[in-house]
C-alpha cells in the first residue's frame, strides 16, 4: 500500500510538470481581482490552459502560501500546471506596449489608445485635461499637454487613464531633471512643442528655437501653422488642411493673430526639442520655409529673402518634386479656400 500511494503521489507530481497542449495556440486568461482559487483553476482549464482543475487545486496544496495576482495573462506554448502556477504566483502578466511619437498631442494618443483598444480616446482626453499632475511644475498649464513625455509604455486593459497620465508624467520629470533645466518649465515646454512640430531634422531644433526666441524678442507674431491646426482641433473645426478662417480664427493658441507664444504646448515635444528650447543655436534668422525637395528648411533674415524661398518651395511644388508642406513663418503653405 506504501509503495502504491507512493507510486500515485509521485505520478500526481509528475503530471504537474508535464506542458500540456490543447492545440488552441494563443490562449489569454483575465484574472480578476479577488478570484479564489477554485475560480482560477475553472477559468485555466476553460481556456484550455489545463488539463484538469483539479491539478491547479494540488498545487495550491504544495504551494499554500504563493499569492496569485490578478491580471491578464498570455499563453502561447505548451506549459504543465507547475509553470502556470508560479506565473500567477509571479504576477507575469502579459503587457501591451504602446509606443508615442515625439510630436503627439492629445487627440493622437488618444487615438492610438483607442486603436489599440486599450483606453477610448475620449477617456484619455478626459484625463489628460486635468493638469493636476504637473501643477507643482506648471501653475499656468491648462491641460496635460506637453507633459506626456513620447515614449513606449506597457500597458494592461487594466490600466486606467489617470495612471497612464501619471506614468508619463514622471517620466517628463525625469526627462526634465535629465535636461538640468533652469528655465520656466512652461515657457520652455511651450517652445519646445513648436519646435517639435515644425522639423523632424534633428540639428535642425536648435536653430528652429532661435528664430522663435529671436521672433518673441522682436515682438513678432510667430506665426507658427501647427499653432493654426491646434486651435481648429480644439475648436472640432480642423479639416486636414489650413483654411483662410483658421488663419483669421481668434482663437487664443492661433499665433497668426496673436503676439508670444501660446497658453500651453500644443504637442508632446521629445528630449532633443526640449533640449533646443533650453539652448537656442545663436542665430539672427527670423524666417524660415521647407526645402523644394523636403530635407529641411531655408532659414533667413530679412522678408526679402524669406519670400525668394518661399517662391523656390513653390516653384519646387508645382514640379513635383517637394515632399514635405511648408512650416513655419513660411507662408508658402498648402491651403484650403473657405
Amino acid at each position: 500500500m506504501l509503495i502504491l500511494a507512493a507510486g500515485i503521489g509521485a505520478a500526481l507530481l509528475v503530471s504537474l510538470r508535464l506542458p500540456y497542449s490543447p492545440g488552441n495556440g494563443e490562449v489569454f486568461v483575465d484574472i480578476p481581482r479577488g478570484a479564489g482559487t477554485r475560480q482560477i483553476a475553472l477559468m485555466l482549464k476553460d481556456a484550455g490552459v489545463l488539463r484538469a482543475s483539479w491539478q491547479f487545486l494540488l498545487m495550491r496544496a504544495i504551494r499554500p502560501n504563493a499569492v496569485l495576482q490578478a491580471g491578464e495573462y498570455r499563453f502561447a506554448e505548451p506549459a504543465g500546471v507547475w509553470k502556470v502556477y508560479e506565473r500567477l504566483a509571479r504576477g507575469d502578466i502579459f503587457y501591451y506596449e504602446v509606443t508615442i511619437p515625439e510630436g503627439s498631442n492629445l487627440f493622437d494618443i488618444g487615438e492610438i489608445l483607442e486603436e489599440q483598444g486599450l483606453l477610448t480616446a475620449a477617456e484619455f482626453r478626459k484625463a489628460a485635461s486635468k493638469p493636476d499632475l504637473i501643477r507643482d511644475l506648471a501653475p499656468d498649464a491648462p491641460s496635460l499637454e506637453g507633459y506626456l513625455f513620447p515614449a513606449t509604455y506597457r500597458m494592461t486593459r487594466h490600466t486606467t487613464a489617470p495612471e497612464l497620465c501619471k506614468e508619463m508624467t514622471d517620466r517628463f520629470r525625469r526627462a526634465w531633471k535629465e535636461l538640468n533645466g533652469t528655465a520656466p518649465v512652461h515657457e520652455t515646454v511651450t517652445l519646445a512643442s513648436l519646435v517639435e512640430k515644425e522639423t523632424a531634422v534633428p540639428e535642425e531644433r536648435p536653430v528652429v528655437a532661435s528664430v522663435f526666441r529671436n521672433r518673441l524678442e522682436g515682438d513678432m507674431r510667430l506665426d507658427c501653422d501647427p499653432t493654426t491646426i491646434y486651435a481648429a482641433l480644439l475648436d472640432g473645426r480642423y479639416r486636414g488642411t489650413i483654411y483662410r478662417s483658421d488663419l483669421e480664427n481668434r482663437h487664443s493658441y492661433n499665433t497668426y493673430q496673436h503676439t508670444g507664444l501660446p497658453p500651453g504646448p500644443i504637442a508632446n515635444p521629445g528630449f532633443y526639442s526640449l533640449q533646443a528650447a533650453l539652448h537656442p543655436a545663436g542665430t539672427d534668422y527670423l524666417y524660415f520655409v521647407a526645402k523644394s525637395d523636403g530635407s529641411g528648411h531655408v532659414f533667413t533674415t530679412n522678408v526679402d529673402a524669406h519670400n525668394r524661398a518661399v517662391s523656390e518651395y513653390r516653384r519646387g511644388q508645382q514640379k513635383g518634386k517637394a515632399s514635405a508642406p511648408a512650416a513655419g513663418t513660411a507662408r508658402g503653405r498648402k491651403m484650403g479656400t473657405d
